[in-house]
């Protein structure tokens, strides 16, 4: 990044970009974790939800999409307002940004896996899904972690010990080297692979076993918006690597409508995933009469 921007000269361009994106992470941030906390609540309260595998993979993925943006609006704020920030601590805010980043594609495909599963294995794969999902989930985060702790030592080898704690204006990332972005393309073609495997072996059971009735067309609409949804996700997050920066105001506009597409996909995600549940819209309905209810209840309350 520091040498593309001293290359190009466009300094003044990467803070408008980064004042921008910091905003917009700013938005999606109180957005998602809005919906997460109302999601994760009315799980949280209800025992039968708070044990089953797909709501505690929703719940990991939601708190997911919240800290990807909250890390951004840190991330994004040191480069806007140029905060002279050590360099190790700029790749350690973007290095975790990331990892949670693929730590939200990595959940997708855990619940289109298990979405597979208790359609097309109901009897068989409950008992043992129970059983495993706290070490998937936690080998999921291993694996993420491990694989961006060896890239960071690789690329943050080349710096010497006083580079790295040196201040930067704007600061820089870090895996974002050709080793980096290659593994990065392997591990995304990975996951989404898993996704639309999943994805189509349900689509395939569904048409086989329920035609044309009402919950199976709408089981086929939810494949469909989730697969739109996808991606919303994954065309961006491919030409940002393929991209990478470049000099010149087309490509500066084209990062930006990128980004916005991104964050937009981020905003939808507790929605479609999350409240387009009928279980969760219906215990929402409930949960929000309750509230109502109870703050008519003490607002008629007399004094004693």
């Amino acid at each position: 990044m520091n040498l593309s921007s001293e290359h190009c000269n466009i300094s003044d361009w990467l803070r408008l970009e980064a004042t921008v994106k910091a905003s917009v992470y700013t938005v999606a941030f109180f957005f998602a974790t809005f919906v997460t906390v109302i999601i994760i609540m009315m799980v949280s309260q209800n025992s039968k939800l708070k044990k089953e595998v797909r709501y505690i993979l929703l719940c990991h993925h939601l708190l997911c999409i919240s800290s990807y943006c909250g890390l951004g609006v840190v991330f994004q704020g040191m480069r806007a307002l140029l905060a002279n920030s050590p360099v190790l601590m700029c790749w350690v805010v973007f290095g975790v940004q990331l990892s949670v980043g693929e730590g939200i594609l990595f959940t997708l495909a855990l619940m289109a896996v298990n979405t597979y599963l208790a359609i097309c294995w109901p009897l068989k794969s409950l008992s043992f899904v129970d059983s495993v999902k706290y070490r998937i989930l936690a080998g999921s985060w291993t694996i993420i972690i491990f694989k961006n702790v060896c890239l960071f030592l690789i690329e943050g080898t080349n710096p010497t010990q006083g580079a790295v704690f040196k201040s930067e204006p704007l600061c820089p990332v870090i895996l974002n080297g050709s080793a980096a972005r290659a593994i990065g393309m392997v591990f995304l073609f990975l996951l989404l692979s898993i996704i639309l495997i999943s994805y189509s072996l349900i689509y395939r059971e569904g048409k086989q076993a329920g035609h044309f009735n009402r919950s199976n067309i709408k089981a086929r609409k939810t494949v469909l918006i989730h697969l739109v949804q996808m991606g919303l996700h994954v065309i961006p997050t491919l030409m940002f690597i393929g991209l990478g920066k470049m000099c010149g105001v087309f490509f500066f506009a084209l990062n930006l409508v990128l980004f916005g597409v991104f964050a937009f996909a981020q905003c939808l995600n507790p929605l479609i995933y999350g409240l387009w549940n009928r279980e969760l819209q219906s215990r929402l309905y409930c949960w929000m009469c309750c509230q109502q209810w109870g703050g008519h209840v003490m607002a008629n309350r007399e004094p004693v």
